[in-house]
C-alpha cells in the first residue's frame, strides 16, 4: 500500500497547512465526528454565535423597530459589497435576496422577456433539478413559446464544452447552467461557454451555488450576463441563508423583474399606489429581507475573505486530489467508482464516489460501529456518495480516516445493518 495511506502522512500535510488555524474558528461537535457535507450546509462559525447574540439582544431586543434606521434597511446591499470580490463583480451588480430558486426565476423570466422571438432554453442533464423545474414552469408561463433542451453527458460526469457550443444556435434565448455540477462536481468552462452564447446572441445565467466560496469566480472578467447562488454551502451562512443574484451593469435597465414588491420600488416609504421600479440592481428586490438570517452571513463572509479564495481553492484541490488518489489505490478494488472528473482543475470541492450500496454505506458512515468516527457525507440517487471538502475546516487526516471507513464498511459489509428504504432527506 502507498505511503500516502497512513495517518502519519496525512498529519504531516496538516502540520504544513497554512490555513490550519481556521478550523478552530468553527463549531465542530467533537473530534470523533468528521464533517464532509459542507457542500450542502457549512458548519457554524464561532463568531456567528457572538454576532447573532448581539443582533438579537441589542438590535432587536433593545432597539426594536428603530433597527431599520440603525442599519437594517441597507444591510443587504452592504453585505453584498463584501460578497462582490468572491464572485468578481462590482458591488452595484449584486443583491442578497430571497432563495436561489426565486432569484433564478426572476432572472430567467427577465431574460426570456428581453429575448422575445427566440424559442429555445439550453441547459444540461447535470444541472440542479430545481433549476430545471423553474425553467419548465417558465415555459408554461410564456404559453409554450419555448422548448427546454438538455445536453447529455457521455459518462454522467463531464459535459464537454464542444457539446455545449454545438447546441447553441440562433434560436437559443438563454443558456442556464450550474458552474459546478451538484452530483459529479464537474466544473463548466464559464468564459468559453459565455463567449459561445454571445456569439449566437444568447444570454447566460449561471448557478454558482456549488462554486462560490470554494473556487475563484470572475463574473465581470468572464462577461457573464446573469448569475445566482446560495450562501449556506461553502460560505457557511447558515441553513436557508439568503441567496444572491447578479446582473451585469449594462443589462440592468433593460431587464424587468417579474415580481414587483415594495423593496424593489423606487421610493418604498412613499407608499405610492403605482409601482415605479428602482434604478439598477435594486429593481430585483421584492419584500422585506430576513434581518436575522442576513446578519448571520456577514461574519462567515469575513472568514472567507480573510482566508482568500485563491488559498482556499489551492487547498481544496489538494484535499480532493488526495482523496481521489486513495480512492484509486484503496477503494477501487471494493467496487467503488469515481463519479467525479479525474483532473483536479475540472472538479469543484466535492468528490463523488459511486457504489451500488452507496445509500446504505452513507448510513454506515454516520452511524459507526464501536469506536469508529462518525462521518457525515450525503447521498444522491441512484448510487452517488458525495464527500465535500472545505479548506477552512477539513484536514488531510479527515480525508485519510474517511477512506479507512469506506474501506472497512465495504470489506466487512457493515452497510447490511441498514435498510434500503430511503429517508425523506438524503
Amino acid at each position: 500500500m502507498s505511503m500516502l495511506y497512513t495517518q502519519t502522512y496525512a498529519a504531516g500535510r496538516d502540520a504544513a497547512d497554512e490555513l490550519a488555524d481556521f478550523r478552530g474558528r468553527f463549531r465542530l461537535p467533537d473530534e470523533n465526528l468528521i464533517y464532509l457535507d459542507g457542500n450542502s450546509l457549512g458548519p457554524l462559525p464561532l463568531v456567528t454565535v457572538e454576532r447573532m447574540a448581539q443582533v438579537i439582544e441589542h438590535e432587536w431586543g433593545q432597539r426594536l423597530i428603530r433597527g431599520w434606521n440603525d442599519g437594517w434597511y441597507t444591510r443587504s446591499q452592504r453585505i453584498a459589497e463584501k460578497l462582490a470580490p468572491l464572485v468578481g463583480a462590482r458591488p452595484d451588480e449584486l443583491v442578497l435576496a430571497d432563495s436561489t430558486s426565486v432569484n433564478l426565476f426572476k432572472l430567467a423570466y427577465a431574460a426570456l422577456a428581453l429575448q422575445e422571438g427566440r424559442t429555445e432554453i439550453l441547459s444540461d442533464e447535470s444541472n440542479f433539478p430545481s433549476d430545471l423545474y423553474l425553467l419548465q414552469g417558465l415555459i408554461s408561463i410564456f404559453r409554450h413559446q419555448h422548448r427546454l433542451r438538455l445536453i447529455e453527458s457521455p459518462d454522467e460526469i463531464v459535459v464537454p464544452f464542444a457539446a455545449v457550443k454545438a447546441a447553441i444556435h440562433d434560436q437559443t434565448s438563454l443558456v442556464c447552467l450550474s458552474h459546478v455540477a451538484f452530483k459529479s462536481g464537474f466544473v463548466h468552462d464559464v468564459p468559453q461557454i459565455t463567449r459561445a452564447a454571445h456569439d449566437r446572441g444568447a444570454l447566460t445565467l449561471w448557478d454558482l451555488s456549488h462554486s462560490v466560496g470554494a473556487l475563484p469566480v470572475q463574473l465581470d472578467a468572464w462577461d457573464v450576463d446573469l448569475a445566482v447562488g446560495c450562501t449556506y454551502k461553502y460560505l457557511n451562512g447558515g441553513p436557508g441563508s439568503l441567496a444572491f443574484l447578479f446582473v451585469r451593469t449594462d443589462l440592468q435597465e433593460r431587464l424587468t423583474s417579474p415580481i414587483w414588491g415594495w423593496f424593489g420600488q423606487r421610493s418604498p416609504f412613499e407608499f405610492g399606489l403605482e409601482y415605479q421600479s428602482a434604478p439598477g440592481i435594486r429593481r430585483f428586490l421584492v419584500g422585506t429581507p430576513p434581518v436575522l438570517s442576513l446578519s448571520a452571513l456577514e461574519p462567515a463572509l469575513d472568514l472567507c475573505l480573510e482566508a482568500g479564495v485563491d488559498r482556499i481553492r489551492r487547498k481544496n484541490m489538494a484535499l480532493t486530489e488526495y482523496f481521489v488518489t486513495l480512492c484509486r489505490e484503496v477503494l477501487a478494488p471494493l467496487r467503488y467508482r469515481l463519479g467525479s472528473p479525474p483532473e483536479p482543475h475540472q472538479r469543484g470541492s466535492h468528490v463523488t464516489v459511486r457504489h451500488e450500496e452507496a445509500y446504505r454505506i452513507c448510513q454506515a458512515l454516520v452511524n459507526p460501529v464501536a469506536d469508529a468516527p462518525a462521518i457525515i457525507a450525503d447521498y444522491r440517487e441512484p448510487d452517488n456518495l458525495r464527500l465535500g471538502f472545505h479548506a477552512l475546516y477539513t484536514r488531510y487526516v479527515d480525508v485519510y480516516r474517511a477512506v479507512v471507513r469506506l474501506e472497512e464498511i465495504a470489506r466487512c459489509h457493515e452497510y447490511q445493518r441498514f435498510s434500503t428504504t430511503r429517508a425523506s432527506v438524503t
